[in-house]
């Protein structure tokens, strides 16, 4: 159950939703879960999540933007961040605030999908694994 629940807060964390994952990650790595599969089941979440924004920005930034569900000021700022930095910007899609409209833009840009899960992944797994080693 607490691989379950650590998903689902992984997952919802990377969505546009504003939680976070990190504060459960270190409690259950305290209690002496598996360090690895939490590891791996927090990054799964995350990742997943991100390829939720990436695909709601490939089918949907109007819709989301018309009915209010994403404010038209952060896809602006965070196409002009992606147009900026270009794909390595995915490498801060673990940064709070920024990180998920980043990986929305991606979608809606098209951006290659490959490329950008490789990014996303080392993205996510080096923050899960950076706060694991300081914990």
């Amino acid at each position: 159950m607490t691989y379950l629940i650590l998903f689902i807060s992984a997952f919802a964390s990377a969505t546009l939703l504003p939680l976070g994952s990190e504060a459960l990650l270190i409690y259950n790595i305290k209690e002496g879960f598996n360090i690895y599969a939490l590891l791996l089941i927090a990054t799964f979440g995350n990742v997943l999540g991100s390829i939720l924004n990436y695909y709601l920005g490939l089918k949907g930034e109007e819709y989301l933007a018309d009915k209010k569900l994403v404010k038209q000021k952060y896809i602006d700022s965070s196409k002009r961040y992606f147009d900026r930095f270009g794909a390595f910007s995915l490498l801060f899609a673990w940064l709070p605030i920024i990180g998920d409209p980043i990986t929305f833009i991606a979608g809606v840009l098209r951006y290659d999908f490959r490329k950008f899960l490789v990014l996303v992944v080392i993205s996510k797994f080096s923050r899960y694994l950076f706060i694991a080693l300081i914990v």
